[in-house]
C-alpha cells in the first residue's frame, strides 16, 4: 500500500496510527494492519457517556504517533485531532492525509500549529489530471482556481 509506504518514507515507522474520525478511520486501519502498528482513533469531541474518551484504543503515552486524515479543507478538525493526541500523552509526527485543496488558510493552520501535513494528492494535481481527461475545459481550470483562492467569498 502505497499510502503506509510514504508514511515510512517520511516519519519513519509509528508507534500508532491515529485516524480522524469518522472519514479516516477505514484507510487508517488498513495502513496500521499494512504497517504491522496499532490502530486509535480521534472523536472531534469526547463521548458524552461511558469513558468519555475523545481518543479511543489504547496506547502508550510519550509513543509516536502518525495521524491519518481524509480530506483537509482548513485543518480546523484535523488539527483538533492532534490537539486531542497531544493532551492524551502521544507525541505527533505528523499527518497524512488522502486529499487536500490547499487553502492557504490550511498552510498557515498547519504551520502555527507546527504540525508536518504531507498529503497523496491536491486540489492542483485534481485539475490537471481533469483536463487531461477531458473532464473539465482549460477556460473552467481558471473559474476554478479562483474559487480555492478564497470559497467563502467567490461568486458573491
Amino acid at each position: 500500500m502505497e499510502f503506509a509506504k510514504q508514511i515510512e518514507e517520511i516519519y519513519g515507522k509509528p508507534d500508532y496510527i491515529a485516524g480522524v474520525a469518522t472519514g479516516a478511520i477505514a484507510i487508517g486501519v488498513l495502513v496500521a494492519e499494512f504497517l504491522g502498528v496499532p490502530f486509535i482513533y480521534v472523536r472531534d469531541k469526547a463521548k458524552g457517556h461511558g469513558r468519555q474518551n475523545q481518543v479511543e484504543g489504547f496506547f502508550e503515552p510519550g509513543s509516536n504517533v502518525v495521524v491519518i486524515e481524509d480530506l483537509v479543507s482548513t485543518g480546523g478538525s484535523s488539527l483538533k485531532a492532534v490537539a486531542a493526541l497531544k493532551e492524551a500523552g502521544a507525541r505527533v509526527l505528523g499527518m497524512m492525509a488522502i486529499f487536500t485543496y490547499d487553502f492557504p488558510i490550511a498552510t498557515e493552520n498547519f504551520e502555527a500549529a507546527k504540525v508536518r501535513l504531507h498529503t497523496l494528492s491536491d486540489y492542483h494535481h485534481l485539475l490537471e489530471q481533469a483536463v487531461h481527461q477531458g473532464s473539465i475545459s482549460e477556460n473552467s481550470v481558471e473559474i476554478l482556481k479562483e474559487w480555492r483562492k478564497d470559497p467563502s467569498v467567490w461568486g458573491k
